[in-house]
């Protein structure tokens, strides 16, 4: 045996190392012992006692374990109270208070065991210990209000109201929550000593300075039937807070109260009170109440007042936001002016026009520049005032950076105010500065226009020519001039002014122009000056409009012969062939269309015919859609005119049209051909079928 070597056990190998599929947390061990009651112990079996010695060692044991557990953790109240609670579940009162006692010595400030402490002595009837603790309790912990709530309560369960009220009083002089207070309160309601209630609410209101608590004050003296108490309290309050913490809620419950008691202008005058000396960011609700009184009980002066105080407010916030919310400014000047005063108004244009647009641009200064024409507006019609009206105008001249841009309103308003103020040359010289400064179209037509109404002609023609010298193209001018001239009588010079406008190079609008030219040589009754004006339009273009506009000159004009009809038809001839040599189209159409009208209208039907010969007829081509850059995008359909004279000049088209007709009747008549021999043919096969079977037979 000892020769033999001892072997080992043979240890298996672990052939696959990987964690299993399914992994179990401790937590799930837990959850299946707790499921399975692996931990719970029977309960241990109950013991009857029949003997005083068996009480008395069941006794010594419990007592034994107790003092076991505070001698190891005499911090933890726990022990000591179910120590306390299980001596007097034996009915050993005074050891249980002994107990609590060796507690209050281990932790004196601990609310519960006061609490359990003399919960035990009212359980038993032991009202003096109880009040004692009490006593105790609040002595040393004065700020836990649940002492005093149980020691006041259990003063009046046993109705000794006064040692009540001197636990109240006590109580009083720490100045507790306000919850506290209203408990005393409602403490001297129950028994009806409403004096000993306002005194209370006095000292309340004065240790707790809220609006609410004022508020709950009054409603006292409301109930109670005080109304003129409740006023006064009211009207401390107001003068308690004085105007810097003043609050809406107090003059709202104020008015409020004023109004139960039918007291409406009371009310109103403290709701206006309130909106004076409340700032605006905090009377919201405040105007909702007002206006709520107003349309109940107001007249229509009092809802409109009300309705004008919210907007302004509103206008006010969005100005404060916004300052260059000019919209916002007209509407509140708007508002202000229909109040009527004059200070405010002015203050409220002054405080508008401080916001300057913060750019040079002038689409901003749009809006803002009414606001000048407003405030001289009102200050001239309204408040007639006519140095400080000179003196805004001058004022919004100067704030306008004129090298940049300007308005040409200002200049002409401030010139027309100057004439009604009968300052006809201080107006003078503010056009001549402005047009000096920053010329513009409007400003000479204003000047020219202002120069007219006071009959100073030779001023209107010196004008014109710095305004033609300013602005040459300009065509309305020119014919405005010439209209001067005529109404004047001076035709020779109209007709020169009109000379020398054609005969500018460039023109913005010379087909008006050219109308006005021609429209004043015909009311001359020049008919040949106006047909030689239209022959040299002609030669400058070859516009559709222009020919149809001579044709029917023609066919008005005064003619010795009367060769009217002939001489536009002419017209309609010469236009035809122009129209055709310069290939447009269109133009062409509408040239025939109205020269289809004319015939048509002068009744002779063998030119009617000729004209509608070389009426066009209307086809649909198409052609290749090609981009900016060159690309070609497909095709597009297109409708093009063709008419019959260009197609006989053009022999090609009609090869082409012949040479498709010809087709078109071959491919006819291939087609009857086929028929024909195809018949031919089924008629040979039954001859060649009867005969077949007749040789049978």
């Amino acid at each position: 045996m000892d020769g033999k070597t001892t072997k080992m056990p043979k240890v298996a190998k672990v052939k696959n190392k990987a964690p299993a599929e399914i992994q179990i947390t401790a937590e799930q061990l837990l959850r299946e012992a707790k499921e399975r009651d692996l931990e719970i112990l029977p309960p241990p079996p109950k013991q009857k006692i029949s003997d005083p010695e068996e009480l008395r060692d069941y006794q010594h044991r419990k007592r034994k374990a107790f003092e076991d557990n505070i001698r190891k953790n005499r911090l933890v109240i726990g022990n000591w109270l179910k120590y306390a609670q299980w001596e007097e579940s034996q009915k050993q009162v005074q050891r249980a208070r002994s107990i609590y006692e060796r507690a209050l010595d281990v932790d004196h400030r601990n609310v519960t065991l006061w609490l359990k402490y003399t919960e035990m002595e009212m359980r038993n009837r032991q009202v003096n210990h109880a009040r004692n603790l009490w006593d105790r309790a609040v002595t040393i912990l004065p700020r836990v209000s649940q002492f005093w709530y149980k020691y006041t309560y259990m003063e009046e369960m046993l109705e000794n109201v006064a040692g009540a009220r001197q636990v109240f009083e006590r109580w009083m002089e720490w100045q507790p929550d306000e919850q506290a207070w209203q408990t005393y309160i409602n403490f001297e309601l129950r028994y009806k000593e409403l004096e000993r209630a306002r005194d209370i609410y006095k000292r309340f209101v004065m240790v707790h300075p809220d609006v609410k608590n004022w508020i709950k004050y009054a409603k006292f003296e409301e109930n109670h039937g005080f109304v003129n108490g409740a006023r006064k309290v009211f009207e401390q309050a107001v003068e308690f807070f004085g105007d810097e913490e003043l609050d809406e809620r107090l003059f709202i419950a104020f008015a409020k109260f004023e109004e139960n008691q039918k007291e409406h202008d009371r009310a109103r005058v403290i709701y206006k009170y309130a909106l004076d000396h409340i700032p605006k960011d905090r009377n919201k609700e405040l105007y909702k109440a007002y206006t709520i009184h107003e349309k109940k009980y107001g007249d229509r002066s009092g809802i409109e007042d009300v309705i004008v105080n919210k907007r302004k407010y509103m206008y006010e916030q969005e100005v404060i936001e916004n300052p260059t919310n000019y919209d916002a400014w007209f509407d509140y000047i708007r508002l202000v002016e229909n109040e009527g005063n004059i200070d405010n108004i002015r203050d409220t244009y002054e405080r508008a026009i401080a916001n300057v647009p913060p750019s040079k641009d002038k689409q901003f200064w749009r809006r803002y520049i009414y606001l000048w024409i407003n405030y001289a507006l009102y200050e001239e019609l309204e408040a007639e005032d006519i140095e400080r009206t000179r003196q805004v105008y001058r004022t919004c001249l100067e704030l306008i950076p004129h090298k940049i841009f300007t308005f040409s309103k200002i200049w002409l308003m401030y010139a027309q105010f100057e004439v009604r103020c009968k300052e006809l040359k201080q107006a003078r010289k503010t056009l001549g500065m402005a047009l000096g400064m920053c010329p513009r179209n409007k400003l000479y037509r204003g000047y020219i226009d202002l120069e007219i109404q006071l009959r100073e002609f030779d001023r209107c023609r010196i004008l014109y020519q710095k305004f033609l010298e300013y602005g040459p193209e300009n065509c309305m001018t020119w014919i405005k001039f010439a209209e001067l001239e005529t109404l004047l009588g001076d035709i020779d010079r109209a007709r020169a002014i009109y000379e020398i406008a054609v005969g500018q190079p460039r023109l913005d609008m010379p087909e008006i122009l050219w109308k006005s030219f021609i429209d004043f040589e015909v009311a001359q009754g020049e008919t040949e000056r106006a047909r030689q004006l239209y022959e040299r339009l002609l030669e400058r273009t070859v516009h559709v409009k222009v020919w149809l506009s001579y044709a029917k000159f023609e066919l008005n004009a005064e003619n010795a012969d009367n060769m009217n009809v002939d001489l536009a038809r002419r017209v309609y001839e010469r236009a035809n062939d122009s129209l055709r040599s310069a290939g447009e189209k269109e133009s062409r159409v509408l040239l025939l269309e109205a020269w289809k009208d004319f015939e048509t209208e002068i009744g002779d039907e063998i030119k009617l015919e000729k004209v509608l010969t070389k009426m066009p007829r209307r086809v649909k081509k198409r052609q290749k859609i090609v981009s900016e850059g060159g690309i070609e995008e497909g095709w597009e359909e297109v409708f093009d005119y063709i008419f019959p004279e260009d197609e006989m000049v053009r022999p090609n088209l009609k090869l082409l049209a012949a040479a498709k007709q010809w087709r078109k009747h071959k491919e006819i008549s291939d087609t009857e051909s086929g028929v024909n021999s195809t018949s031919e043919q089924q008629e040979q096969q039954q001859t060649k079928t009867v005969s077949e079977e007749n040789d049978d037979n």
